[in-house]
């Protein structure tokens, strides 16, 4: 097939489940995959805040779980890249690196990639000591002490969150005064279990995959002076980045980039488009919110279809 009533762009939570609703109302979709098939939670260890797994579950293994899903009502899941998407056409063309199809509707979900350092061993440790999601796996270090780099209101909330199962929470931002939110900044600097290190920045991780993190070198931004921090975990906590350059400039976005959508909806600005999951969402992130915007979206998806057919 090259024509598709729904075509997903994306494969992560919000995306497979979007491919279980449309394929169970027998719409067959299609779901191009992508770079990184599963999305974020590949890259994952162990997942234990989503419901249904007591024991917790491994990221790429959940996710594979999502896709045979899917693919047993009857979703048409491609290993390939979208390279551009014309939305003026009717129906939608899209463009892979291995074909052209088109589609009727489009869901869009194509995630958020956490903003990095940039440091040798941050990939390989993504996971393994790593990590820029307190929520997902703050619960790992209960009574050992981490770090979490970054500054804005979200590094801070992370750091307090953190406090609840770290022993202590070290804030390492690059300048001598945050960019948060006076209220979350000084509710950072009065908890007994913060310290921050102003003017710093990280330098390099010490440790392996297999071992974890075993500490931080760090650098004085103002001496130039570097030392060793012994440390077991470090959240990074410096913004995401929406995966939304490929839509632009059809699909509005907010100035950072995520899919702007209509209230208590998936719909976007162009009719027979929806997103969901972490493209248009900034404020939570989680892959249990991801599935059920990838819910809805499939949902609105069959009505639209439905109010359009002929």
């Amino acid at each position: 097939m090259s024509h598709y009533k729904v075509a997903i762009i994306g494969s992560g939570p919000a995306g497979l489940t979007a491919a279980i609703y449309a394929s169970r109302a027998n719409l067959q979709p299609l779901v191009l995959e992508g770079m990184q098939p599963g999305g974020q939670l590949t890259i994952t260890t162990d997942v234990e805040n989503f419901p249904g797994f007591p024991e917790g579950i491994m990221g790429p293994e959940l996710m594979e779980r999502f896709r045979a899903q899917a693919q047993r009502f009857g979703a048409e899941t491609k290993f390939e890249m979208v390279e551009s998407v014309n939305l003026e056409t009717r129906p939608f063309q899209i463009t892979t690196n291995n074909a052209s199809y088109t589609a009727d509707t489009v869901i869009i979900s194509t995630g958020a990639t956490a903003k990095l350092l940039g440091l040798p061993q941050e990939d390989a440790l993504m996971g393994r000591g790593v990590s820029a999601c307190a929520t997902c796996d703050g619960f790992f270090y209960g009574g050992k002490e981490i770090a979490v780099v970054g500054g804005g209101d979200s590094a801070l909330e992370e750091a307090t969150f953190l406090t609840k199962f770290a022993s202590k929470v070290h804030i390492i931002h690059r300048r001598d005064e945050f960019r948060a939110s006076k209220i979350m900044a000084q509710r950072a600097m009065d908890h007994e279990k913060i310290n921050i290190i102003w003017n710093t920045v990280v330098e390099d991780i010490e440790g392996n995959p297999e071992d974890g993190i075993k500490g931080l070198i760090l650098k004085d931004t103002q001496s130039g002076d570097v030392r060793n921090m012994p440390i077991e975990g470090l959240f990074v906590a410096i913004g995401h980045k929406p995966n939304s350059e490929l839509f632009a400039p059809l699909i509005d976005t907010d100035d950072v980039g995520y899919i702007i959508t209509k209230p208590d909806s998936t719909a976007t600005n162009v009719d027979g488009v929806f997103a969901c999951g972490d493209v248009q969402d900034s404020k939570y992130r989680q892959a249990v919110t991801a599935a059920g915007s990838g819910c809805m979206a499939a949902l609105e998806a069959e009505h639209y279809l439905s109010n359009h057919e002929g």
